[in-house]
């Protein structure tokens, strides 16, 4: 494997950690810039609905632009936009500057995926695919702990600041190792959205959207929902963030064993109904520390086991696109993140925040059947030479 991949990896994971870093410092915020809790929300619904609006947008006008320094311009511009968020003096601006980083983050994942793929031979490009979603679920997972670490000892500035150095460092590495990358033949914008004709592909894609949809219901308010129901100490908060992270990359790998052991199929209906189940005995479990830890810890491993199955489902259901339907889930993933950070924020607003984990669950709910109206449609795509990455 081109260990230059595994450094488009970390890159990746330094974009991906800025997008749910806020879920941590919320509280922070709040007190802060003296807004209230749905609004901090909403800093991730705009990520996230920035970032799907973004990603096919960009790679389509860019698509003309050399590889490398446009990879190195868009890192620089997601240096800047996080400096311009550790310096916002007033909500308006710090929603500014995360629509600003959502666009230039989504230019670098796609670009990233993309690039991967020509580093590699193309017996070795799945595994490059995985590496890089590898990075992209880490940096979900993990981002929300490192914020709340780092904001808790020097307040919701420091994690911005943080990102940012890292940015500088990840160009300044990139400068280096990236080699000058071929530019793909074009594929026009049409072609790649004429596969979303299919109704066995576009209820696939929204497998993944409402899972995370159902999901970030609960997590973009773990904090808030923490304090309220089980009053939780900011040291302790830590110490779950941290468990949830670990076993949510680890549900990632016990996912892909499923998905090999059992098939995309079987694994996705048993991941699916067990994610629902789970969320929505999670308000039962918060009178004890222990079986809560133990239910959470049940919760973010099967939040991410999906991805295996769900990809792999994806490269069988569209053979002849499979390169593009991969580029499009990561638009579909941050779809879902935007939808359920909004939805929990009204059910924060409007009702309870108690209520989120049976609220995500619904959705979730509608997750599986997408699954399986998905599985029992005929696939209509021809085994086709696999179309580049690139829009």
């Amino acid at each position: 494997m081109n260990p230059r991949v595994f450094i488009l990896a970390i890159a990746t994971f330094v974009v991906g950690t800025v997008e749910l870093i806020i879920g941590g410092t919320m509280n922070l915020i709040t007190e802060d810039l003296n807004i209230p809790l749905s609004a901090a929300g909403q800093l991730i619904t705009v990520f996230s609905l920035s970032f799907a609006i973004s990603a096919p947008i960009l790679m389509h006008a860019t698509r003309s632009m050399p590889r490398k320094p446009l990879y190195l311009t868009a890192l620089f511009g997601f240096f800047l936009s996080n400096v311009l968020a550790a310096l916002s003096p007033i909500y308006a601006l710090l929603l500014v500057a995360r629509i600003l980083s959502a666009a230039c983050g989504a230019l670098l994942t796609v670009l990233s995926i993309s690039i991967a793929t020509q580093l590699v031979e193309p017996a070795y490009r799945g595994r490059a695919l995985g590496i890089i979603f590898m990075g992209i679920s880490g940096s979900l997972v993990l981002g929300v702990p490192l914020g709340m670490t780092l904001g808790n000892a020097f307040g919701w500035r420091a994690p911005f600041w943080f990102i940012a150095a890292l940015s500088l460092l990840a160009m300044l590495i990139l400068s280096r190792q990236l080699p000058q990358v071929q530019i793909s033949p074009s594929v026009p914008l049409r072609v790649q959205l004429a596969s979303l004709k299919d109704s066995k592909i576009v209820s696939a894609q929204l497998i993944s959207m409402f899972m995370l949809t159902g999901h970030l219901t609960l997590y973009a308010y773990f904090t808030p929902y923490l304090e309220t129901t089980m009053h939780l100490e900011a040291g302790w908060l830590s110490i779950i963030y941290l468990v949830f992270g670990l076993a949510a990359v680890t549900g990632g790998g016990v996912g892909g064993w499923i998905a090999d052991k059992w098939g995309p199929t079987k694994s996705m209906l048993f991941i699916i109904s067990s994610f629902a189940l789970v969320m929505a005995s999670l308000p039962f479990a918060t009178k004890s520390l222990y079986i809560f830890l133990i239910v959470m810890i049940l919760w973010s491993a099967l939040s991410w086991a999906i991805s295996p199955a769900q990809q792999n489902y994806l490269i069988h259901a569209a053979p002849g696109t499979s390169d593009i339907q991969l580029g499009l889930n990561t638009s579909v993933l941050h779809a879902g993140i935007a939808l359920g950070s909004a939805i929990g924020g009204i059910v924060v607003e409007r009702a309870s925040v108690l209520y989120n984990p049976w609220v995500g669950a619904i959705f979730v709910l509608f997750s599986l059947g997408f699954a399986i109206f998905s599985i029992t449609r005929p696939v209509r795509e021809k085994s086709v030479a696999r179309l580049p990455i690139e829009s």
